[in-house]
């Protein structure tokens, strides 16, 4: 695989226009020494690009431009529509995005556009046609930046404007109003329609309870698909006026890992180069950031990533704003590299000292000076990426297990009234990659309706929570078990079609004779209670709990792996199944395991898979990555208590400090840190 850019790219978002043309040295100075050598710009500068509709100034974009050539700084060139100018919303104020509770927004904020507007469609295309126009070629150049994390902070329009674009697409994607009352279940309420123009967006003064859920469950999923693919055109928009004057440079936009609001699958089809933005949290796991990182190189079909933005110290818009321990920045940023990422950005690369986010951290700090903890750690960062990370640039993942995550999945999941309200689809997803993280095995995430050559590339296949089946997943899943796959599913598994209907026959539905089980009922586990469960693998009794749902399973062919031991009539009763199929089996799995239980079970999967396995210490992660020229295995160490010992079975010794990281190419080191 080839690398998309010549050298690893360190640096992040930069926003000059905020201070003083006098105080620029001084910053790319410090920026220079810290080995920065790229910085985003243009992210939010519309309102000084554009001070009146049609005319534009690019004289301080030119005057950024110039100054990071003079350092050799590459650029990131952003094309700053992420947040509409006064001028915009006082002049079209319809261009304005309005709330789910019927809330029309005024100048402010961003992510504040309408994304069916027509005139934000018009003028954010002109922008960035014109800042192409500008920009194209540039020797600096490296990538150019489409508007920036879409659907962050504004969430969906439910304007006058959306609800006419939404018939005109359900039209389009129905036909007849007879097909949408079948496909919406319109009977329920006399909710019958007899005109397409009668149909209402999801707002909550109608049929939406909240942001996800809907007396309609279909119309809440058509909405967000719709609105996924107004954001989606709105990106396209803009690319395409990019590749008007520059058909190479790679464009991308930024992520946010599992957010909710956008299928990021569809739009990383879009994209020559996936990028996106950790923010882990206080309490965050080291495995939950993880399957972040993998879910985005899926999201860009395998292909490296760039880690576009994190923070160097604190995150401003927690409650509480905990700073980095020493050594943390440098343990996120390579255990990023290891699952994947080819850039290593942050924001910001200087502290603002206004607005919302003056508090959040920056290589240069409000000290403005070299001598922060944070600066330091970045400079030391900057030496150790510049000595060892473009050796890993362009390199794969080989990974020989799948894990399914899917954004329509995600919204019918959330988007069920009942059975339980504790259920939150990523999480339920991360119960599962955490124990194959634990066992460190390089783990892809790919879609649900994955094709079956890409199924077969894996030895095992987990799709937790596959509670929409839509058309041809089951047979894959199944045509992949009988030729000897292993395939572990479960609770809320199979239960409603493409259009978020139930689907009839008893649940798992269509997966109902590949798990070999009949599940009649699910039982809701109150918050804080769990029941017990006996789980038996490799021969031995794992004693373990389950909690959230408990599925009270019968089965057909499948035999039992684990029990129930609660003081409820389904006491006894299978928690874990297991069917052969052909010459492979599917894994049902009836409730939410704790820790205990899941690890257990999928070291037995992992086992009959056939699946190798690295046994490293508590909080040692060990990922690789595959190149022409032979692996590269990266060591993490997720935690900064202690040092661990890793006593090899090949009876090497690897000593790990606190948030070390060492690199090892085919079990042989070639590089220690740098200090």
């Amino acid at each position: 695989m080839t690398a998309m850019f010549d050298d690893f790219l360190f640096g992040g978002d930069y926003n000059p226009e905020q201070w003083p043309q006098d105080s620029w040295e001084h910053d790319l100075e410090l920026l220079e020494h810290a080995h920065i050598n790229e910085a985003t710009i243009n992210v939010f500068s519309w309102a000084l690009l554009e001070p009146s509709e049609g005319d534009y100034d690019f004289s301080m974009l030119d005057a950024i431009v110039a100054s990071l050539d003079r350092h050799d700084i590459r650029i990131v060139m952003a094309t700053g529509t992420a947040a509409v100018p006064a001028w915009m919303a006082r002049k079209y104020p319809h261009v304005m995005r309005k709330g789910v509770d019927g809330t029309q927004q005024i100048f402010g904020g961003r992510h504040n556009f309408c994304p069916s507007s027509l005139k934000y469609r018009e003028r954010a295309q002109a922008l960035a046609s014109a800042v192409a126009r500008r920009y194209a070629g540039h020797d600096g150049l490296v990538a150019w930046h489409v508007n920036n994390e879409y659907g962050n902070g504004g969430g969906y329009c439910y304007c006058d404007t959306c609800a006419a674009a939404f018939r005109d697409w359900l039209r389009a994607r129905y036909g007849t109003v007879e097909a949408l009352n079948r496909a919406w279940c319109m009977n329920f309420w006399s909710h019958t329609i007899y005109d397409f123009d009668e149909v209402a967006p999801p707002v909550t003064y109608g049929d939406g309870i909240g942001t996800d859920k809907c007396v309609i469950s279909g119309l809440q999923i058509d909405y967000r698909r719709f609105q996924n693919e107004q954001m989606l055109d709105c990106f396209r928009l803009e690319r395409d006026a990019i590749r008007e004057f520059d058909q190479e440079t790679p464009i991308t936009t930024n992520l946010m890992g599992t957010f909710k609001d956008l299928d990021y699958f569809a739009w990383g089809r879009e994209m020559d180069v996936v990028s996106w933005d950790n923010y882990p949290g206080m309490d965050t796991q080291p495995s939950f950031t993880a399957m972040c990182h993998d879910l985005m190189r899926g999201v860009g079909g395998g292909k490296p990533f760039m880690l576009m933005e994190q923070t160097p110290n604190q995150q401003n818009w927690f409650p509480y704003c905990k700073v980095k321990r020493p050594g943390e920045v440098g343990k996120l940023s390579w255990q990023a590299v290891a699952h994947g990422a080819d850039t290593v950005q942050f924001f910001q690369l200087k502290q603002s000292i206004g607005g919302c986010e003056r508090f959040h951290g920056a290589v240069i700090g409000h000290d403005d000076s070299d001598r922060s903890r944070t600066y330091r750690e970045v400079r030391a960062l900057g030496a150790d990426v510049a000595a060892r990370a473009k050796r890993i640039m362009g390199a794969r993942v080989d990974a020989k297990v799948a894990v399914v995550f899917d954004w329509e999945n995600y919204w019918s999941l959330e988007g069920c009234v009942g059975p339980t309200q504790g259920l939150h689809y990523p999480d339920e997803v991360h119960r599962f990659y955490r124990a194959l993280w634990k066992r460190n095995v390089a783990v892809d995430i790919i879609e649900s309706t994955a094709d079956l050559e890409t199924l077969r590339r894996y030895d095992l296949v987990v799709a937790p929570t596959l509670i929409m089946v839509k058309p041809g997943v089951a047979d894959n899943l199944e045509r992949y078990v009988a030729g000897g796959g292993v395939l572990v599913t479960g609770y809320m598994s199979g239960i409603h079609d493409e259009h978020d209907l139930v689907i009839e026959g008893g649940y798992p539905g269509p997966l109902r004779s590949l798990c070999g089980v009949w599940v009649e009922e699910i039982d809701a586990v109150a918050p804080g209670a769990s029941v017990p469960v006996r789980l038996n693998v490799g021969g031995a009794d794992v004693d373990c709990s389950g909690t959230i749902v408990a599925s009270i399973i019968e089965p057909e062919g499948a035999r039992t792996l684990a029990t129930y031991g609660a003081d409820d009539f389904y006491a006894g009763t299978p928690a874990v199944t297991a069917h052969e199929v052909g010459e492979g089996c599917a894994v049902f799995v009836g409730t939410a395991l704790d820790e205990v239980g899941i690890d257990a079970l999928f070291d037995d999967m992992l086992r009959t898979a056939g699946v190798a396995t690295i046994d490293a210490p508590e909080d040692v992660e060990v990922a690789s990555r595959v190149g022409d020229d032979g692996t590269v295995y990266t060591i993490v160490t997720n935690t900064g208590d202690a040092t661990r010992v890793w006593e090899r079975a090949d009876g090497e010794r690897i000593v790990l400090d606190p948030f070390a990281v060492l690199l090892f190419e085919n079990d042989v080191q070639v590089a220690t840190p740098q200090r």
